[in-house]
């Protein structure tokens, strides 16, 4: 981000899922069960997504410790994530821009098929400052957007809407790589974009759960798989206008996403709510070279990459 109890949780949301289809759909006691109840809510591996964010951090210990905009680490980030969507099967593009004398660059991947007029985008930057490896800022949620893609590929998903995904460049330094690719689209390709998901610092280690109250179709939708797993939500305030959503609301998209907190405490009510330890920040490495792989909260990124998959199916069917 840009400086300025355990069956509980995913039985219960499946049984929330499958509820809701079974009532929408009208089926009647004995009545076989829907099959889109189980495709709906793809569970993303935890263990896939922490295997990106090593990835990650190999990536910056080769590269003089992170992966920052116009460095070495940070196009070997993009080509690591660009070689896994390529081998699965989506379109790539790769947008360059300069900043700082240095240039940057946006991963775009679109998954083929769907309505080409209706285009749900999910997103996450893929830059570090330059102090770490940025592993939870901005690691936690590339590495949940790249394994959301790869389920779509490894599911065979062919959704009613046209799936994007991208990778930003240049966060850090003031949104510029989102910013570039939206002033960048047409008039009319910006219409078509239905709704942009973005997820920036998903595994803080002192854990909140965030949801951005801005469109509200997207917030309802991520609102509904946390109470689905009996996770209590707050609006999120602490980087309001400070991720790559903020261009895209600007250009009159639909946005929304989730976030786990950086460098404000955590409140006493909060760490009652969550768990977690009050007066301390929900990232202490937040911006620092601690935020290493040892700086991520696996159960706050289990949930907030499920949380992920199931916004990107619920709102592309």
């Amino acid at each position: 981000m840009k400086l300025s109890v355990p069956v509980t949780g995913r039985a219960a949301a499946a049984v929330a899922v499958a509820a809701a289809t079974l009532f929408t759909s009208g089926s009647t006691a004995g009545a076989a069960p829907a099959p889109e109840a189980v495709a709906a809510a793809p569970d993303l591996p935890v263990a896939n997504v922490k295997a990106h964010l090593t990835q990650f951090q190999s990536i910056a210990a080769a590269n003089g410790g992170n992966r920052a905009h116009g460095r070495a680490g940070y196009t070997a980030s993009l080509n690591y994530v660009k070689g896994k969507l390529d081998a699965a099967g989506f379109t790539t593009t790769v947008q360059s821009f300069t900043s700082g004398g240095r240039t940057g660059y946006n991963l775009i991947a679109d998954w083929p098929g769907g309505d080409a007029d209706k285009v749900v985008m999910a997103g996450s930057h893929l830059d570090s400052v330059t102090s770490g490896a940025g592993i939870n800022d901005n690691g936690s949620g590339s590495a949940a957007v790249l394994e959301a893609a790869l389920t779509v590929a490894r599911t065979g998903y062919q959704p009613t809407k046209h799936l994007r995904f991208a990778w930003w460049g240049a966060e850090e330094l003031g949104l510029v790589g989102s910013r570039y690719y939206v002033n960048n689209l047409s008039s009319a390709n910006r219409a078509r974009i239905s709704g942009y998901l973005n997820f920036d610092m998903i595994g803080s280690p002192n854990p909140g759960y965030f949801v951005y109250d801005d469109d509200p179709t997207i917030e309802k939708t991520f609102k509904d798989y946390f109470t689905g797993i009996g996770v209590p939500t707050e609006i999120e305030t602490e980087g309001d206008g400070r991720s790559d959503h903020a261009p895209f609301k600007s250009a009159g998209v639909p946005v929304g996403g989730l976030f786990t907190g950086a460098s404000r405490a955590k409140t006493a009510a909060q760490a009652t709510k969550w768990g977690g330890t009050s007066g301390q920040a929900f990232d202490r490495c937040y911006h620092s070279s601690c935020d290493t792989t040892s700086n991520i909260n696996d159960t706050a990124l289990d949930r907030n990459s499920d949380a992920l998959a199931y916004a990107v199916w619920e709102l592309s069917e």
